[in-house]
């Protein structure tokens, strides 16, 4: 598999623009569980979301990461540490992170209606804020 660094331009782009729509697709899935009481399921899908954005910032930048904890390093270190994004994106990152683990890996632990709820609106402005920087990177990278 290549690295963002090997990958051509037209390449990245496609891949920026897939995960961009997988983080808004899987953002739109969140309403739903909810509705149907899917707590652990929501929160995983929160992060899900937003570790999808974050992968396309970082693949459009070419940043090369292997894993999640490794994506969420080098988002820190790359667009939060140096001021271009701010703190409290990376705040909420990390407890989305924590979250899914828990709900996915933790016994006697259950996400409540009042966590995703509370999670939800910060998952949607990490989307969005992340978002605006993608689209940014592809209106200054679309060749069409």
């Amino acid at each position: 598999m290549k690295t963002p660094i090997d990958l051509t331009q037209q390449e990245r782009y496609d891949i920026v623009c897939y995960r961009i729509k997988n983080a808004e697709k899987t953002l739109g899935e969140i309403e739903h569980l909810i509705a149907l009481k899917y707590y652990n399921t929501a929160a995983n899908r929160m992060y899900y979301s937003c570790y999808y954005a974050a992968c396309a910032l970082l693949i459009a930048y070419k940043v090369n990461t292997k894993s999640h904890d490794g994506v969420k390093q080098m988002f820190s270190q790359r667009f939060i540490k140096t001021g271009i994004l701010p703190m409290h994106l990376s705040r909420i990152y990390s407890t989305l992170f924590k979250q899914r683990l828990s709900g996915d890996y933790d016994d006697m632990f259950d996400n409540t209606i009042e966590s995703v709820n509370e999670l939800y609106p910060q998952a949607c402005e990490f989307i969005t804020t992340i978002k605006e920087m993608v689209d940014q990177w592809l209106a200054e990278n679309n060749k069409d």
